[in-house]
């Protein structure tokens, strides 16, 4: 709009204004450009202490977040102060805003809390193997907001951080070892003594399979068509996926070569056949 159709007065006021708060202004955008800086300047140096002090990365960057936001709320308030606005009532206009803006966005507030859970009591951390919210996968990042996982065939899901903290979360690889457990049939016609030491042959002579704790290999069931086997190594966490394809195929390779077999789930139909005679009889 041209500047002749702005009413007189209003130029006026405008002119006013800048006459009593010229140099409150400059004061304002001077304090405003420099403590934003300086807020930055803090937080990316707080965090690097922290990172130094062996703090987990995504604990000491929400921390730096933290700082920086607290850090520019002061600037904000300071600048506001020297344009002649109360500092009481720019709060209170902050806490009305704020409280507009929770209920509005109360969805994304439970997903920060989530985060903030997730990064204080760290259930996990980036590069572990989780299964939360249905997905498993690797963790490649936690954010304020929502985790990103990584799955096996390379899909990046994200999920909301409320969706995994309202749920259970398993950690796979929390701990440097991990359990394989197979089950095994074979035929009730097989010797199962047999079965058992060809088993014990084979995780003695996969040298990734741990000595301590011992494997365990155990008869655990009599089915209705096989005779169950437990075969219970203990590899490192590295190696799960390795040790457990291998072994499987190994075991069908070994039991081929000695002749025991894999029972298919069977069942037996006996069929009586009465007289005919007498059936027409009545």
């Amino acid at each position: 709009m041209d500047a002749a159709y702005i009413p007189a007065q209003y130029l006026q006021l405008a002119k006013d204004w800048l006459l009593n708060n010229g140099i409150g202004l400059l004061m304002a955008i001077a304090i405003f450009i420099l403590g934003r800086w300086l807020a930055r300047w803090f937080a990316t140096l707080g965090q690097k202490a922290l990172l130094k002090g062996g703090v987990e990365y995504t604990l000491a960057q929400f921390l730096n977040k933290l700082i920086y936001y607290a850090l520019l709320t002061t600037v904000i308030v300071a600048a506001a102060d020297q344009l002649g606005i109360k500092t009481t009532s720019f709060i209170a206009i902050l806490g009305a805003a704020g409280l507009a803006i929770a209920l509005a966005l109360k969805d994304s507030l439970a997903n920060f809390a989530s985060g903030l859970m997730l990064i204080m009591f760290r259930p996990f951390k980036v590069g572990d193997v989780i299964t939360a919210s249905g997905v498993t996968g690797t963790v490649r990042d936690i954010d304020i907001f929502s985790t990103i996982i990584l799955t096996g065939d390379n899909q990046k899901i994200i999920v909301p951080n409320s969706g995994i903290t309202s749920g259970i979360i398993t950690n796979i690889n929390a701990e440097s070892t991990r359990r394989i457990d197979l089950t095994i049939g074979i035929g009730y016609q097989d010797d199962s003594n047999q079965a058992k030491e060809v088993l014990f042959e084979l995780l003695q002579a996969d040298k990734r399979i741990l000595t301590d704790p011992a494997p365990q290999i155990a008869i655990a069931e009599l089915a209705e068509s096989s005779i169950q086997i437990v075969v219970r190594p203990w590899v490192q966490t590295s190696d799960y996926w390795d040790v457990r394809f291998d072994l499987t195929e190994k075991i069908k390779i070994s039991f081929d070569e000695k002749g025991i077999s894999f029972p298919y789930p069977q069942r037996d139909v006996h069929i009586y056949q009465t007289n005919r005679q007498d059936s027409t009889e009545h």
